[in-house]
């Protein structure tokens, strides 16, 4: 082995594995590296090179199985990583464990045994080493445990030494964090560019009526926004959004309620240019409209977790919790989704709100800066219009999070 690949550090190791194994976030794919590689240094005295540590951002500290793999992900990949392409119609969670060169050489085994100890609930694992450092009875022991083995060479090459099955498990809120956000209705920076629910109902009315969609839409002063509404509306799970648009059952099912209400969608999409520029809540305004929105924003699963929660918070005495209680709250039940869905992606945020382990500090998530748009502005808003909150949400730039509040309008 060159000297070269005897120098690969566990965070190199990992960095050039995250690239093989997720190359985009174009594919429906996502994925996190744990929290200690966020850090300054790996080991004392061994820094992680900062083009490494962007490499492997973002950071989360997700369980899976009996810990925290060092790198997990969901994606479909190609046949040659994989004994078996793929078992249902979901993409695999993957897990990873790496190891890299320390004072002793590679401990290959460890690696494998702890990559077969996330499949309790991982799809696939693998552990990802350097070139050359596997032994016959390393793969040996990795054919017996199903643990894939990827051989990262000095100049980032992997190669697949031993494939795995893939193998169906039980999913724990951990583990849809993940899924959620490889999703088509997880939380990107531009899930949601609305923050009225009445915007994507009225774009599926506009996608079944006659004429073009834009038109149709700044006809009946519904939204000039075209793409944010097509791209909320697919977030919502009103549309299926491809080269062809067609509408989801949930999307046919506000089709069905305008023809009944109104006869037509045309009549429907009327009554919706009377809404216009209103600043009442939603629910308020157009009551039957505002409740089928309400069944809407409900059926995206993070409506069902955060009302579930912040009940939870009213029972034990939180009846008006702030933006920070509530992250706070939420990172104790299930950590992994907290930080998916409220704090933004970028490295230098989850450096700055998640300690080595995993942890919150609270400083940071006292600036709005560090928060997704998408959930404390618009999914907000829209749970706001539907009756689900008291208040509305705000822009980042304009976040209070301490004295921003999360309260059910309706708790039981």
């Amino acid at each position: 082995m060159s000297s070269a690949a005897e120098s690969l550090s566990e965070p190199q190791v990992l960095a050039h594995t995250k690239q093989r194994l997720f190359p985009g976030e174009d594919d429906g794919s996502y994925a996190v590296a744990d929290t200690q590689f966020s850090q300054d240094e790996w080991r004392p005295g061994r820094p992680i090179e900062p083009a490494v540590r962007d490499l492997l951002a973002p950071f989360n500290h997700v369980r899976v199985g009996g810990g925290y793999p060092d790198l997990v992900g969901v994606r479909t990949l190609e046949s040659d990583l994989l004994a078996v392409e793929r078992l249902g119609d979901e993409p695999p969670l993957i897990a990873v464990e790496a190891k890299g060169f320390a004072s002793g050489g590679v401990d290959t085994q460890r690696g494998i045994v702890q990559a077969h100890d996330r499949l309790g609930e991982a799809n696939v694992a693998y552990v990802a080493v350097p070139a050359g450092s596997v032994s016959e009875t390393d793969r040996t022991l990795a054919r017996e445990l199903n643990v894939g083995v990827l051989g990262v060479d000095a100049a980032g090459n992997v190669d697949a030494l031993e494939v795995p099955r893939v193998v169906g498990n039980r999913t724990t809120t951990e583990a849809r964090a993940l899924r959620f956000q490889a999703g088509a209705r997880g939380v990107a920076d531009q899930s949601f560019g609305l923050n009225h629910p009445k915007n994507y109902l009225g774009y599926v009315l506009a996608e079944y009526a006659d004429g073009d969609t834009a038109t149709v839409l700044s006809t009946h002063d519904v939204v000039d926004a075209v793409a944010d509404a097509r791209r909320g509306a697919a977030f919502l799970g009103l549309i299926e959004d491809g080269p062809r648009i067609e509408p989801t059952s949930l999307g046919a099912e506000v089709i069905r309620f305008a023809k009944s209400r109104h006869g037509g969608v045309e009549s429907a999409l009327e009554e919706f240019a009377a809404w216009h520029g209103s600043p009442k809540r939603f629910v308020d305004l157009a009551p039957a409209w505002g409740r089928l929105a309400r069944r809407v924003v409900f059926d995206y699963e993070a409506t069902e977790l955060l009302v579930g929660e912040l009940q939870a918070m009213h029972d034990h005495g939180i009846t008006e919790p702030s933006l920070v209680d509530v992250v706070e709250w939420l990172h104790e039940q299930f950590p992994a989704f907290a930080v998916e869905l409220f704090v933004r992606g970028d490295d230098d945020v989850r450096r700055r709100v998640l300690t080595e382990d995993g942890n919150l500090r609270r400083g940071p998530l006292e600036r709005g800066e560090i928060y997704h748009s998408p959930t404390v502005f618009q999914l907000k808003a829209m749970l706001y219009h539907t009756g689900i909150l008291t208040e509305r949400g705000s822009e980042p730039s304009d976040l209070e999070p301490t004295e921003d509040v999360w309260a059910l309008r309706e708790p039981v």
